[in-house]
């Protein structure tokens, strides 16, 4: 199977070939050949699957003819990063078409996005915030949309955008073409589907299990011995990119600062950095600069560096929903990786519930060498009590696995443990 069934016109095959893409995605199979026929979708699948060419390729078909000079095409995406990536991915695959597209969110200033918006270019992608300050100063004129696109709307939900989403489906034209993707389905996105889909098609791939290019393993640990361990982790992880989550953004930069600290090429992504500064540590780590990034799941929102080889969760996420989302971006496009989580006695229902939408043990592991031993011995007796990084009370020590596993096998850190963390 290739491209070619799909009949794309000649400058659209030609940029095809040139990004080197041979053979369609699972996802790009099953959705082009519907959005190339005018029906809305709705696409079911995780970050890493090709979605974005799925929706892209088939947009820039349709606006290859037809007017120029006015917005025809809306991408509505939860994060400017991932705004970013899809309008490069217009830009490279549209190359010889003529057609134009232009980026809109906050943090940077607003007048280009003001001259984009008012016909410098036929494909805008946006986040929503940003969108809606351009239509209350009468900047933006969508009354030309023929395809609205709303991409990773779960995270657009997470976010809070919904309300901003709803406003902006007001000002498009009811006659339009409409899809949605999303890496899950909560009630939220089901309501939102009935709302602006018409008898969409529905097209999944994997949507609601992490993906199966992805080795799990769970790591108990004691909550003051984490960031040891973690260190441990990472130099053991080889030459690819890491990506490690936290729960909060003061932990993301006090963790970057720390493993910098320690001599890693370390940096962290969260909300308090400006575009500019974002911008450039994002930039770091795709260039190999950075080989570690410590980020929150905000943050994160929107990562797209194809060679990240590890997704160490420092705090375990609190819905199997965002555990999806994290670990998605590693083992993509065929590629494996590995996802491991930090886990103590205070997690086991978080582990649960992921354990339960995996439908399946995680692998628990200790990392030989790692001396769990002795760092017990020296913890003072009132901190026998672990405080959770989320705060709230404190819970009674179950007592720490005294194995360590056996070696580690295929470049993967860490054994099997014996004894399982319930």
């Amino acid at each position: 199977m290739s491209f070619d069934q799909f009949h794309f016109s000649p400058a659209i095959k030609s940029a095809i070939a040139a990004a080197g893409y041979t053979t369609p995605t699972p996802i790009q199979t099953q959705a082009i050949p519907k959005v190339l026929e005018g029906r809305d979708v709705l696409g079911l699948a995780q970050t890493g699957t090709g979605k974005t060419a799925a929706f892209a390729l088939p947009i820039l078909q349709r606006l290859s003819t037809g007017p120029r000079g006015k917005i025809r095409a809306l991408v509505l995406a939860p994060t400017r990063e991932l705004a970013e990536q899809t309008h490069v991915a217009f830009g490279e695959l549209g190359r010889g078409t003529g057609l134009r597209s232009a980026t809109v969110y906050g943090g940077v200033s607003m007048r280009p996005q003001q001259d984009a918006l008012r016909g410098r270019a036929e494909i805008i992608v946006a986040c929503p915030g940003r969108l809606q300050d351009h239509i209350n100063r009468g900047s933006a004129d969508l009354s030309g949309v023929e395809v609205l696109v709303l991409d990773e709307a779960d995270q657009m939900l997470d976010m809070g955008f919904l309300p901003a989403i709803r406003q902006l489906l007001k000002r498009l034209p009811h006659n339009r073409q409409t899809l949605l993707f999303s890496a899950t389905m909560p009630d939220e996105i089901k309501h939102l589907t009935r709302e602006c889909l018409r008898s969409p098609v529905e097209v999944k791939v994997a949507h609601d299990e992490p993906l199966q290019t992805v080795a799990h393993a769970l790591y108990p640990v004691r909550e003051h011995l984490k960031t040891e361990l973690l260190l441990e982790l990472l130099r053991r992880a080889g030459s690819g990119s890491v990506l490690v989550f936290t729960r909060t953004k003061h932990r993301a930069k006090r963790l970057g600062l720390r493993l910098q600290s320690a001599g890693l090429a370390a940096d962290s992504l969260q909300g308090n950095l400006s575009q500019n500064r974002r911008k450039a540590v994002m930039d770091g780590f795709r260039d190999g600069t950075h080989q570690i990034l410590v980020a929150t799941d905000i943050a994160a929102r929107g990562i797209d560096v194809s060679q990240v080889t590890h997704v160490i969760n420092f705090d375990v996420p609190v819905t199997p929903e965002a555990y999806t989302h994290r670990i998605g971006r590693t083992g993509r496009a065929a590629r494996t990786g590995d996802a491991f989580t930090l886990v103590n006695e205070h997690d086991s229902s978080l582990v649960q519930a992921i354990e339960r939408r995996m439908n399946r043990k995680i692998d628990r592991k200790q990392l030989e060498g790692f001396d769990y031993d002795k760092a017990q011995a020296q913890q003072p007796a009132h901190q026998n009590k672990i405080q959770h990084p989320r705060g709230g009370r404190p819970a009674a020590h179950h007592g720490q696995p005294a194995h360590h596993g056996q070696p580690a096998k295929h470049g993967r850190p860490g054994g099997q443990q014996r004894r399982r963390w319930r």
